[in-house]
This record gives C-alpha cells, structure tokens and sequence, in this order.
C-alpha cells in the first residue's frame, strides 16, 4: 500500500510538481537504503535515465568515521524529485555535489534532510541549477544537529542560474541547531550570464549558444571534481554539458 499523498502545506512538496506526482505514486518503491559501516568509504554517480518523470528517495545512514558522497544529475524532462534523508554518527563525513539542469516547463528539485546525532560529523552540499524557458529548479535543504552533536561541521552553498524570465529558481537552506559549539554556514543566490563574459566569448569566434554552454558548463563543472572513477566523472560531464546544450 502507498504512503498517503503529500499535501502541499509539506514543506519537503512546497515546490513539487503534483500533477506529475499523481501519475506515479502508487508505483513508487520503499525508500533506498543505504548503509555506510564504520570506517568504510562509500562514493555513488547518480545520472538520470530517459523517463518524463523521475523521482528518486534515498535513506543514507553512517556509522562513526564512515564516509558517503553522491554526485547527482536531475534533468527529468517534465518532473524530476530527489530527496536524500542522512543521519551521521561521531566523525562521520558526508558531501552531496549535485546539479538541476532544465528548459521549457520542467520542475527539478532536491530535498534534503541531513541529521547530526552525534559529535566531530561533517557535511557539504553543493547544489548548483541552470534553468531556462518556463522551468523551475528547488533546493530545499535542512541541517539539523542534535544536542550531542557538538563540533558539527556543515556547509549548504546553493547557486541557481536563469537564462529566461520565464525560469523560476526556490533556494531554501535552513539550519536547526541544538548544539553550542558548532560551525554551520549556508549561502543561496539567483543570477543570470554575465553580458561581458558572453562578449568576451563570442569574440572570440564562439557563436551565440556556443559561448552560453561554455560559460554554463563552467558554473557546474566543478561539482564533479571529486568523482574517483575518471569514466564516470567523463560520464557525469558529458550528460550535464548535453543537458546544457540542450536549454542554452
């Protein structure tokens, strides 16, 4: 039996596509699970795939001095949802590096919940989006560290960019802290091409398009940086430059 439908008054669906959701809900799976032991290093590539809707729930839990990072791609064509759930233990290390990239009337977004239990844990959010035509791209991301969790370490840096006025981007980092001796920051901004840099570009013999992918694909590029596998951070590259292409 399905969970019940979410409301909007949810905050983890204040910017979901619920029409798009309807379509889908009585098929989705359980939650993933995933398990990081302690002391083990876990590092997941999550590329999209070719359905219209795609929605992806994922519980991550890690034990004391385990570490987890997931780079994702969100570039559902009508409707794509990721929601991560993450509880850390002592000295427990976790990164997300993940992307929006979407045109016309799609609704991309990533919802986060990451909970520190417990003392010494650290985590970093980077989530960047690049929207064009009437497309909508969310972050909404909590931090939320437990009384005992001192010496938290945790960063949000969210960073959306819009290429139409028809595009909407809804940045919403949110801390909740019990602890006292912490360090937490989180930054959001909106913002559009520099006109002086596409000059620059398209001066340089790139044609209109051209010099918007090149900037584009540098505002993202970086999220991928870390990615061990040198195939598939070619893979994670080359899907995010097409989605670019694609809207720019």
């Amino acid at each position: 039996m399905s969970a019940p439908f979410p409301a909007r008054k949810d905050e983890a669906y204040r910017y979901a596509d619920f029409d798009a959701l309807k379509q889908i809900w009585d098929a989705l799976p359980a939650p993933e699970r995933l398990e990081i032991a302690a002391q083990q290093n876990a590092q997941q590539i999550w590329l999209p795939n070719a359905d219209d809707v795609q929605v992806r729930t994922v519980e991550i839990a890690l034990a004391e001095h385990a570490s987890c990072t997931i780079f994702a791609l969100n570039t559902a064509s009508t409707y794509g949802r990721i929601a991560l759930d993450v509880t850390l233990a002592e000295n427990a290390n976790f990164a997300l590096h993940a992307a929006n990239i979407g045109g016309a009337e799609s609704t991309l977004e990533i919802v986060t919940i990451v909970r520190h239990l417990a003392p010494a844990a650290t985590s970093r959010q980077t989530v960047r989006s690049v929207l064009g035509g009437k497309a909508t791209g969310s972050y909404v991301g909590k931090v939320a560290v437990a009384r005992d969790a001192q010496h938290t370490d945790s960063e949000q840096s969210v960073k959306a960019m819009l290429l139409d006025r028809g595009a909407t981007a809804n940045c919403k980092p949110e801390l909740e802290i019990f602890a006292d001796d912490v360090k937490c920051a989180h930054g959001a901004s909106v913002g559009e091409l520099d006109a002086a840099q596409l000059f620059y570009a398209e001066s340089r013999g790139l044609d209109p398009a051209a010099a918007r992918a090149l900037l584009l694909e540098g505002f993202i590029a970086g999220l991928w940086d870390d990615v061990a596998d040198e195939v598939k951070r070619t893979d994670i590259a080359a899907a995010a430059r097409t989605a670019l292409r694609a809207i720019a």
